[in-house]
């Protein structure tokens, strides 16, 4: 039997829920779409409540057994329909019990974490957090969600991270690092937290707080205001506090579109941040490592920027057999 659409019958969290269902059930039809179009078009707060709820979804098989069994939560008598191996709930029951979890464990008094994700080479992925809060994580990133009453408490442990923190005064939401942490009530900022390299924050808008912490090699024991357009970056030389233009923020977003921004950047660091992302070595020879290079480039598409890298600069790009790539100068003719 087809899954009825949503219709304007249903609340706007079960209308969201019955899209989550078809999203992950099946491909939609041109007619589908275009309805799931108008209808996130009503009211910008049905995006947010489909990004939640497919979400939820995509945690439930995961995670609802253990916490029935646990009697956390109890699930209402529905018979689930199974689409390719995949369990779908066509009404918003258990994805509005998979929501009460989230919410009781969120506001919960253990402090410990209830959730992680991480993401692999070459991967993004965006999470809605359970205050609506929501992360764009960037390859080899890790990201694990704690509670306690007073806070929202987030810890990356390696990798960036840009946080869109729903306003609440009365809950702090503070990201912690080994290098540091940041504190906000409500605001769009992001974290770059990497081996070797400074520990930075980039404000888009709003305001934080950030508190360097010994591993940066900049502790200290007041914090660090910064606005819109600042970002700070800490290492073992000392904490600096720059203010950027608006192009030059977008320019250090760019990973959230898959892009890359280079302005007279070092190659060894334009290589490092490639390498990184897709997980693969890629050494550079002390004399090729120092040039600089500049431009805009798919995050993606690794080959096409080693062919611009031979073709703006004066270096040669090879592959041994276990896939190291290797980056020199050019032999002069």
């Amino acid at each position: 039997m087809k899954a009825s659409h949503p219709t304007s019958d249903f609340s706007p969290e079960d209308q969201a829920a019955l899209w989550a269902a078809r999203l992950d059930g099946s491909s939609l039809s041109s007619t589908e779409r275009t309805t799931l179009d108008a209808w996130l078009a009503e009211n910008p707060a049905h995006r947010t409540l489909l990004s939640q709820y497919c979400q939820f979804s995509a945690d439930l098989e995961e995670q609802l057994p253990a916490l029935v069994a646990a009697g956390l939560v109890a699930m209402p008598e529905q018979k689930p329909a199974r689409r390719s191996g995949k369990i779908v709930w066509f009404t918003g029951a258990a994805l509005a019990a998979a929501a009460a979890v989230a919410v009781v464990v969120w506001h919960g008094p253990s402090p410990a974490p209830f959730d992680h994700v991480a993401t692999a080479a070459g991967q993004r992925q965006s999470i809605t957090l359970p205050d609506g809060s929501h992360v764009d994580l960037n390859a080899q990133t890790s990201l694990a969600l704690e509670s306690n009453g007073a806070e929202r408490r987030v810890r990356l442990a390696d990798g960036e991270a840009f946080f869109q923190v729903s306003k609440d005064p009365s809950r702090p939401f503070i990201v912690e690092t080994p290098a540091g942490s940041v504190r906000v009530t409500g605001t769009q900022f992001d974290v770059h937290l990497e081996s070797g390299q400074p520990f930075e924050v980039t404000v888009l808008e709003g305001s934080v707080q950030v508190r360097p912490g010994e591993l940066s090699g900049a502790q200290s024991s007041a914090p660090f205001a910064l606005g819109a357009g600042d970002r700070l970056s800490a290492d073992a030389k000392g904490v600096a506090v720059k203010a950027l233009s608006r192009s030059a923020v977008e320019d250090t977003l760019a990973w959230r579109q898959g892009q890359i921004v280079f302005d007279h950047t070092p190659l060894r660091e334009a290589l490092g941040r490639f390498a990184r992302y897709h997980g693969r070595g890629i050494i550079a020879s002390p004399e090729a490592a120092n040039l600089s290079i500049g431009g805009r480039y798919s995050l993606d598409d690794i080959d096409g920027f080693f062919a611009a890298v031979e073709e703006i600069l004066p270096v040669r790009v090879t592959r041994d057999l276990s896939g190291t790539v290797r980056v020199d100068l050019r032999d002069k003719p």
